[in-house]
């Protein structure tokens, strides 16, 4: 039974962690490569606006899940029950930032259509690109004023294109990449074609933004549900075995620790196959600079 139990929990660990870091579990030979469309957790703090090391991070995490682990292995007798509380527990920390970063790259993204319509008027009114650029990073849409101030002030030592060129790297996203690419097109060719492909641009990018929100919130529900599926059983669990009594007893047993190793592995594969089919696809990068790369 103690077998099967470290083996169930060295299979549920080698797999959280794999999906962690971005290394699946397979039969092929490994490889030390990062998958392609995935950021280091350098990267993911940094945009999320952590102001936190990836060492403090990981540290913060760890102590995090180790510390309600010791928690419940006191109130319910075995240390093998707060496991997976304790997983949940570390992996918060990351959740949080994740979804922090994602709410800072929506207001990006939602930003772009007031800032381009701005650049706009601005570019109608007869000024250039460059001073409606200028203007954006002191009036623009919060989420974009300091890039944009940032832009005008490279702009001024490197030229307005290889300063756009340089917001795409800071930026990091498809929309971004999408209108800093129309603007280095627009500053290099001018014309009057530049005001219809700006007014085609606002049109395309909020139906985009509109799909996406809906796609957001449809699958919002299924989220919450599977999470909640997930994290039930563990919480009965833990009141099963807080009190004395021979649930409390069982679980402390060797057939309980193989129960709740199974279980562990069942959970862990159950979370991982949950987040795989409900994940979107991002939207590539296709006009990324070739350094990011």
């Amino acid at each position: 039974m103690r077998l099967l139990a470290a083996s169930c929990f060295a299979v549920a660990a080698a797999l959280l962690a794999g999906a962690l870091i971005g290394v699946p579990l397979t039969l092929r030979r490994w490889r030390p490569r990062r998958r392609a469309g995935r950021e280091s957790w350098e990267t993911r703090l940094r945009e999320s606006g952590a102001h936190v090391t990836v060492v403090q991070f990981a540290f913060g995490s760890a102590a995090g899940g180790i510390v309600t682990i010791v928690v419940l292995a006191g109130l319910t007798g075995s240390p093998f029950v707060g496991i997976v509380p304790g997983l949940a527990v570390a992996a918060m920390p990351g959740a949080f930032f994740t979804r922090r970063r994602a709410r800072n790259l929506r207001l990006v993204q939602a930003a772009w259509p007031d800032a381009i319509r701005d650049i706009l008027a601005s570019v109608s009114a007869g000024r250039s690109l460059l001073q409606a650029v200028h203007s954006l990073g002191e009036h623009g849409p919060e989420p974009l004023r300091e890039s944009f101030a940032r832009i005008s002030a490279r702009a001024r030592m490197m030229g307005l294109s290889p300063a756009l060129e340089a917001a795409k790297e800071e930026l990091a996203d498809p929309v971004s990449d999408r209108v800093l690419e129309v603007l280095v097109l627009a500053h290099e060719t001018g014309g009057s074609i530049v005001r219809v492909v700006l007014a085609d641009l606002v049109t395309s990018i909020t139906k985009d933004l509109e799909v996406a929100e809906q796609v957001e919130t449809d699958g919002l529900e299924m989220r919450i549900n599977a999470r909640a599926v997930v994290a039930l059983p563990w919480a009965v669990l833990v009141a099963l075995t807080a009190g004395r009594g021979p649930f409390r007893e069982f679980y402390r047993s060797g057939a309980g620790v193989a129960t709740i190793a199974v279980g562990l592995v069942m959970t862990v594969l159950g979370f991982l196959l949950v987040t795989r089919l409900g994940r979107t696809p991002p939207e590539p990068r296709v006009l990324a600079p070739r350094t990011a790369s």
